[in-house]
């Protein structure tokens, strides 16, 4: 450890540190160096945006003490970085986040930042309606970008909502997004909205038991949807059409349980959707075909526990 001097020496000696104790990655870096990095900085109170040179700057005792306590804590807790800065950026912004909330990570920040063109004319969006918001991030990042519209943030966790209030007080965005503890679209009341976009919980039960320790910090409401992990998105796609306006689009993530959606609508034309900076297991579909699909998604609800297994 006295070899350790510079900011540069730590990110590299947490980062051996994190490999040798075969911590994952996957909320927020996706790999050793990064998720030290980010640590190191915070410990620091340095901006990642700092010249090069900064990391050779040495670091006094207190500093070297700061660092060396963030990242023990991170090997032996083995939770998520997030959850000891409270922290997480999505969509360019930054979050508090704690375990009542999952760690923000959906590509869907990619979309929203392109806001969702080509398949909206973003100067008509009015409304957006987010679904399991957590902690406010996919909804406060669509009222960034589509400072014209309402948003509407829903979550059934109260736990979850009060991160989201805060987060909502942090962009100053009380005016403009309305959170709502709701079981989906049943505390919503009338609402029409341009773009529907959801984070649900797409976890089947087995999965749930095979999910690196970094997971289990993380609230199972978030994630745990049954069998094969589909229970809330075909939940979602039966009652979306109702809540869409008439051009409306519904975009929804399924990471890996990509397969097993496909696996219980066969028949489904669900747009997949590409991304630029990684990521994967997000449909698109318009209001037009999520009616003239009504009767297969019905039929999915009661779909066998095995059917398309992820």
């Amino acid at each position: 450890m006295d070899t350790l001097k510079t900011v540069r020496d730590f990110i590299r000696w947490g980062a051996r540190r994190f490999d040798a104790a075969g911590l994952f990655f996957g909320h927020g870096t996706d790999n050793a160096l990064d998720e030290s990095a980010a640590l190191v900085m915070y410990a620091l109170h340095l901006d990642h945006g700092l010249p090069d040179t900064c990391l050779d700057g040495v670091l006094t005792a207190a500093e070297r003490e700061q660092v060396i306590e963030l990242i023990e804590a991170r090997i032996e807790t083995r939770k998520p970085a997030a959850y000891l800065t409270h922290e997480a950026w999505f969509a360019g912004l930054s979050f508090y986040v704690d375990e009542r909330v999952i760690v923000p990570r959906s590509p869907i920040a990619e979309l929203i930042e392109e806001r969702f063109v080509p398949w909206v004319d973003p100067q008509q969006v009015g409304a957006v309606l987010d679904l399991c918001t957590g902690s406010g991030c996919i909804g406060i990042a669509c009222a960034h970008a589509f400072p014209g519209a309402r948003v509407d943030a829903v979550d059934i966790s109260p736990d979850a909502l009060a991160v989201a209030r805060r987060n909502v007080e942090r962009h100053g965005l009380g005016q403009r997004v309305r959170l709502v503890e709701s079981d989906l679209f049943g505390g919503v009341g009338g609402g029409c909205y341009d773009v529907i976009v959801s984070n649900p919980p797409y976890v089947g039960n087995a999965e749930m038991q095979t999910l690196p320790r970094e997971f289990r910090h993380e609230p199972a409401l978030a994630l745990a949807a049954g069998a094969d992990g589909m229970d809330i998105v075909v939940r979602i796609l039966v009652e979306a059409a109702a809540y869409l306006a008439e051009s409306g689009i519904l975009i929804v993530e399924v990471g890996y349980s990509q397969e097993a959606l496909v696996a219980r609508f066969p028949e489904v034309p669900f747009l997949w959707l590409d991304f630029e900076h990684g990521g994967e297991g997000v449909f698109l579909l318009e209001r037009h075909q999520l009616l003239e699909y009504r009767q297969v998604f019905d039929s999915g609800v009661a779909a066998p526990a095995g059917a398309g297994g992820a």
